[in-house]
């Protein structure tokens, strides 16, 4: 499973550390993660908690990547931002019984977290569990044990939901403002990046398009 990190830039600081310490995860389960910024808080390419759930969007429809994590300072706006658009399911996550709960139950792939709010002393311990409890699953197995079928059935029931009530990813990146969208993918890491890992033909060309 391909990982995507994505930071806003208030909480663009702690890139690294969400990055090591996922990356500890992921490696422990036979997951990859890529980086897609902010990388510090001195980067120049600035992502608004908006522009995090945009580009989440593309990396999860276009098959650049399997799973994104990203959040904000209270996570929520992230959450929301994500959750507006098609094909993407995010969980706002605060723990690692969150992340457990989510992966089995929700069986999303997005998550976003609170990066500010709650995030103290032992920061680092909270992100090791959430990423441990959220990677040692497959996923969609149903929580608890007596509520696995109707569980799974309301996944199924939200993700139809969700192809009825959102636009399909082509016609958002036609018809969302040009220049919020370039803004958010022009940067050297995700030219060298997505359109390698980019599975869908119609998604890279729209983004090819705009990046001439």
């Amino acid at each position: 499973m391909k990982i995507a990190i994505i930071n806003e830039n208030s909480q663009a600081a702690k890139n690294e550390i969400i990055f090591e310490k996922l990356s500890a995860a992921a490696k422990k389960y036979g997951h990859e993660v890529i980086n897609y910024g902010m990388f510090g808080s001195e980067d120049k390419h600035s992502l608004t908690y908006v522009q995090a759930g945009l580009l989440t969007a593309i990396l999860l429809n276009s098959g650049a990547a399997d799973f994104v994590v990203t959040g904000c300072g209270t996570g929520e706006g992230a959450c929301l931002a994500c959750n507006s658009f098609p094909n993407v399911l995010c969980g706002h996550i605060v723990d690692a019984s969150d992340a457990f709960m989510f992966r089995e139950i929700n069986d999303g792939n997005a998550i976003s977290l609170p990066f500010a709010k709650g995030f103290g002393w032992g920061g680092e311990l909270v992100l090791e569990q959430i990423f441990e409890n959220l990677l040692k699953t497959n996923g969609g197995n149903g929580y608890p044990k007596e509520r696995v079928i109707p569980e799974q059935a309301n996944k199924k029931i939200l993700d139809n939901v969700k192809k009825v009530t959102h636009q399909d990813m082509v016609y958002i990146l036609k018809h969302i403002d040009q220049k919020f969208l370039k803004d958010t993918v022009d940067y050297p890491f995700f030219r060298e990046n997505f359109f390698k890992d980019c599975k869908d033909k119609k998604i890279a060309s729209e983004i090819k398009k705009l990046l001439k």
